[in-house]
């Protein structure tokens, strides 16, 4: 399970693109799936924090926040662009953030509400990938075009989750246009 700052340093491009999309519209927006107690997917719209120390979710107290307090998976989609079809997928496990200091800094950053009954998970990244659909869309960085295909294994091992990425895409990362 590499950190959102380790996997930024191994794939500085691919990071910048995924955050460019998670923060399209302001602060981060997009879908969080987790996992329900009976193993059922559940989807929930979050706003991400993306920092150069980690990839952080402030999530109130809630059926997801439930989730993901039992069972740390989560899949984290990026909520699509109004141009194009470009989208940005990040997966692995959440983690309650317990350093007081770190939840007061991002609370002040992010204007977290101060009264409320949230807490600050750490997303760790297993998987990222990035689509771009040939349209210049926000934050995609490139002209017309072919479809292109950018994904990220975490190289310290990637989880059962991971392994589904086509065999097709050779290494760690790989880009198919």
């Amino acid at each position: 399970m590499a950190s959102w700052s380790e996997f930024a340093a191994d794939e500085p491009q691919l990071a910048n693109g995924i955050r460019l999309l998670m923060q399209q519209y302001g602060p981060g927006f997009g879908y969080l799936a987790t996992v329900r107690a009976d193993g059922g997917p559940r989807v929930h719209p979050v706003s991400p924090v993306i920092t150069d120390d980690g990839l952080f979710c402030f999530v109130i107290d809630s059926p997801k926040r439930r989730d993901l307090e039992r069972d740390g998976r989560y899949a984290l989609h990026s909520f699509p662009p109004e141009e194009s079809d470009d989208e940005a997928y990040v997966a692995g496990r959440a983690r309650p953030v317990t350093d007081e200091a770190t939840v007061a800094r991002l609370a002040l950053a992010s204007r977290a509400a101060p009264h409320a009954d949230w807490r600050l998970f750490e997303f760790t990244v297993d998987v990222a990938m990035l689509a771009r659909h040939g349209h210049s869309g926000a934050g995609s960085g490139e002209g017309a075009g072919g479809p292109a295909v950018q994904v990220w294994l975490d190289p310290a091992g990637a989880t059962p989750e991971a392994a589904r990425v086509p065999r097709a895409l050779p290494g760690r990362h790989a880009r198919a246009a």
